[in-house]
């Protein structure tokens, strides 16, 4: 009876809920489940970068730990580990595999998606939670990165949880929800470092202004919070401070082998200046206002962003005269400093910069359309809310028309019905007092499929297309996409073609350089920075199947030196080593054997220093060396140049041997 009285709750949902109500809840979350995991396993390793390190977690422990890139720990990836530990225990559990590296990204796309509806359900009606919910799922770049293994699906499930902690405790009295709160934004420094701590001031400000009791009290409870997010942001930092840099492995990203360098400065205050250590300087020739809106990004997370900003302030105009702890205001205030403090800092960011970023805004976007849409309708028969709302369905679906447009040839039917039906649905809107319930449900439902239609066929290209390399968008190709930063799929960018979807050039080589050294470049490919290089696509390998690419997609090697690598360094520590982390993450990925990354993720990391790998070549520690790593031909602006010294010497040092396409060093004890 119990059992049966659970699975009762779990359908009926709340007692003041209607009977439709969780069952569509249900539904929602099943078909956000759906689109994220459909045909997942296309993508293969996806960011071979972090399924490298998920594969070194599952066999080691200290290389779960510390985030290493490589079950011999000789490097981490350069952010902190809290996004490998759910990937790397699916890989113990399942097996290293695509599904179980990109599973468990989706499932956090999903319960996003429910703890959304939750929040805003707290304050709006239940078809306003489902609304949000529905605008989250189908938001493209959530589409992709729910099923995408970068950190950003755990960073955006915390700051999630977080809000939802702070729609709790700005209802309250109690000190818990607040606790709860920081604790999860700290735990998404974990995630993604100081990213997390973009929505703090605004969670923190808002509590202390709308929540109930003293100023005292409130500031106490503040303070409370801080202590737990400090706590679940500072215990992994302590924890390796207290490590011996000579038990470890070396700290990826920074210059001096530190986790407060990394996260201040290259993961830090340096994407704000541009100066990251190691990374290629000012990347700011879209940054502005505009840039959310750009010929890429605006396709990825804009598509609602105009409606939302119409929607907070209209939430706020309506709330203006309640009282101090009025809730709806609060989570207006809550989801609308959200939008802004993180819009406003990924528009002006002058350092690295991706669009897939804008996966943080998603969340915001969603609440404010679902709450401010409940706001407005409630007030439906007022000329004011009749006039706002038909505005924002008729911007949204203008907006909607100029971003389908922007994909030229990509369903050039899709513009034209998108624009009429919402056109059709703003003037019903806007005559709402006049109009029948029937006749106006028919209005809601055009408005909301003018409104949602091109973000769903965004997000559904995005689910039927394989995405790989350390830079992926969500959609179709778009007109004046290419360029720093912008990362289009097969699209022709200022260093060369990329490796998307419609083909190209083989993935982080390249053109006239067959072992994927670049003419030019740096000694045997050593990588400059994966900021602002096109996205790769999912194929790899060159002719052949000899060689991953470089930076930006590791791609696949050739059988032949697949058994090369795992043949002939049966005995050593590392079964080879390349110059930058993805080209290592497709050989090891491969072989299933430990291969170095020398300089780091762009190949500009002081690890090893010379002197300390020729140490390890001559104690029979390292098996081969592989050429033509970084492959971009592009310097980085500042960093270490061991990796240049390393190919240096061992260009000097050994002979080269070509397998399969790919250029080896042999570097076993007596081979030089």
């Amino acid at each position: 009876m119990r059992a049966g009285g659970a699975a009762a709750r779990l359908w009926r949902g709340r007692a003041d809920d209607p009977s439709w109500a969780r069952p569509a809840l249900l539904a929602l979350l099943a078909a956000a489940g759906v689109l994220y995991t459909w045909g997942l396993g296309a993508s293969g390793w996806a960011n071979a970068f972090y399924s490298a390190a998920a594969q070194a977690g599952a066999v080691s422990w200290k290389a779960f730990f510390f985030g290493a890139s490589d079950a011999a720990g000789a490097i981490t990836v350069d952010k902190a580990p809290g996004a490998l530990w759910p990937m790397a225990l699916s890989a113990r559990i399942f097996g290293v595999n695509p599904w179980s590296v990109l599973v468990p990204q989706a499932l956090m796309g999903v319960a996003t998606v429910g703890v959304l509806h939750a929040a805003v359900r707290r304050r709006s009606p239940a078809w306003a939670a489902l609304l949000a919910g529905a605008v989250l799922a189908l938001t493209p770049v959530a589409a992709l990165m729910f099923r995408f293994n970068n950190p950003d699906a755990l960073l955006v499930l915390l700051l999630t949880l977080g809000a939802y902690g702070m729609v709790r405790a700005q209802e309250g009295a109690g000190a818990g929800w607040l606790v709860f709160a920081g604790a999860c934004v700290g735990a998404g420094f974990l995630a993604k470092m100081l990213q997390a701590f973009l929505v703090v001031p605004v969670f923190a400000l808002v509590y202390l202004v709308a929540a109930p009791g003293t100023v005292g009290r409130r500031l106490w409870r503040l303070l409370a919070a801080g202590a737990a997010l400090v706590a679940a942001a500072g215990w992994w930092v302590a924890a390796v401070a207290l490590v011996p840099a000579s038990s470890r492995p070396y700290i990826g990203g920074s210059q001096h082998d530190s986790v407060l360098e990394l996260a201040l400065g290259y993961n830090g205050l340096g994407r704000l200046s541009g100066e990251e250590t190691g990374g290629l300087g000012n990347l700011d020739g879209d940054a502005g206002w505009a840039r959310m809106f750009g010929p890429v990004i605006g396709g990825q997370v804009s598509w609602l962003l105009p409606a939302a900003l119409v929607l907070l302030v209209a939430g706020l105009w309506a709330t203006r005269r309640a009282p101090r702890t009025d809730p709806a205001r609060a989570a207006f205030a809550l989801w609308g400093g959200w939008l802004l403090v993180t819009a406003a800092v990924f528009s002006f960011m002058r350092g690295i910069f991706h669009e897939y970023y804008t996966v943080a805004l998603a969340p915001a976007v969603a609440a404010l359309a679902g709450m401010g849409a409940a706001v407005l309708w409630e007030r439906r028969r007022t000329a004011a809310a009749a006039v706002v709302l038909a505005a924002v369905v008729a911007v949204t679906s203008v907006w909607a028309f100029v971003l389908l447009g922007r994909a030229p040839g990509w369903h050039p039917w899709l513009g034209p019905v998108v624009l009429v039906c919402g056109l059709a649905g703003a003037a019903g809107l806007a005559a709402a007092r006049l109009l029948g319930a029937r006749v106006l449900a028919g209005v809601v439902v055009v408005a909301l499929a003018a409104c949602l239609a091109g973000p769903a066929a965004y997000a559904a290209d995005t689910a039927r297309t394989p995405h790989s390399g350390a830079i992926v968008t969500a959609g179709p190709r778009t007109a004046g996409g290419s360029g720093p930063g912008r990362g289009v799929r097969g699209g022709p960018g200022p260093w060369g073609p990329a490796a998307g979807r419609a083909g190209g050039a083989r993935p982080g080589v390249m053109p006239g350089s067959p072992s994927g050294g670049p003419p030019g470049g740096l000694p045997g490919g050593v990588p400059g920075s994966a900021a602002g290089l096109p996205g790769g696509g999912p194929r790899g390998g060159g002719p052949g199947g000899g060689g991953p690419g470089g930076l930006l997609d590791a791609g696949r090697p050739g059988a032949e030196v697949t058994a090369v690598l795992k043949a002939g360094a049966a005995s050593s520590t590392w079964a080879a080593a390349a110059v930058g982390s993805n080209a290592a993450a497709g050989y090891q990925l491969a072989t299933g054997r430990p291969v170095m990354a020398v300089g780091g993720f762009n190949g500009t990391d002081p690890a090893p220093t010379l002197a300390e790998f020729q140490r390890l070549v001559r104690g029979g520690r390292i098996g081969y060396f592989i050429a033509g790593g970084g492959g971009t031909g592009m310097r980085a602006a500042s960093g270490s140049d061991a990796a240049r010294r390393i190919t240096a010497w061992v260009q000097a040092s050994f002979t080269a041997t070509a397998v399969g396409g790919t250029t080896l060093y042999d570097l076993t004890p007596g081979a030089g």
